[in-house]
């Protein structure tokens, strides 16, 4: 067992959160108003975790490898119920588990990117951002939205996550890069998405476009 290893509340969700994004949640089971009640008494993140296929309400059985989450900008209802913004920061394995609480928690310790060469990283990171760039480009061109320029992540591993977060992918994908302990392969395999998928939008929007024209006329 780690040194690292610390207690941390589970909450098993059908969404996977990684380091460095956020994500707002509405909290109103009993047994996660009382995880939140706790992390905010011991001044404490909970793991987020993707929940398996196979889970069965109230006994959600979670991946191995999940992601902390700081509480931001609480607010508690009238009700009891809590609205909050998770931010991811760094990703962890579970060691083991167990029901002490309502809810599930687990002893967990740090996982982490192995290191791999600077120069290999970063002209991975350089296809990657200005794929991801036109990518957003065209998720925002159909909306109206006056184009901005992305905040994006100026480290590789950050925005290989924040690609991952980010993309249109079964979740059990969005896992397996999770999982991956390799910057390069991340950015690798979100790169083949991007070049996929860009060339795609650009004929959806073309076309929509085309149709639009014509019924102008």
């Amino acid at each position: 067992m780690s040194a690292a290893a610390v207690e941390l509340p589970l909450f098993p969700l059908n969404v996977v959160l990684f380091p460095g994004t956020v994500l707002p949640l509405h909290i109103f089971e009993l047994r996660y108003r009382h995880m939140i009640v706790d992390c905010q008494q011991a001044n404490r993140p909970f793991g987020i975790v993707l929940a398996r296929p196979e889970s069965e309400e109230m006994h959600e059985i979670p991946y191995p490898i999940g992601t902390m989450a700081e509480i931001h900008d609480l607010k508690r209802m009238e009700d009891g119920r809590y609205n909050l913004i998770a931010l991811g920061t760094r990703r962890f394995r579970i060691l083991s588990q167990h029901h002490e609480k309502p809810y599930l928690s687990g002893l967990v310790e740090p996982f982490e990117d192995a290191a791999e060469p600077e120069a290999e990283l970063w002209v991975y990171m350089k296809q990657a951002r200005s794929l991801f760039g036109r990518y957003l480009d065209l998720l925002l061109e159909p909306s109206d939205e006056q184009s901005v320029e992305p905040n994006l992540p100026n480290s590789p591993e950050e925005l290989s996550h924040f690609i991952a977060y980010f993309l249109e992918v079964p979740y059990e994908q969005k896992q397996r890069y999770l999982e991956l302990t390799s910057t390069v392969q991340r950015l690798r395999a979100e790169i083949a998405i991007l070049r996929r998928e860009v060339p795609f939008m650009r004929r959806i929007l073309a076309n929509k476009l085309s149709d639009e024209r014509i019924i102008l006329n």
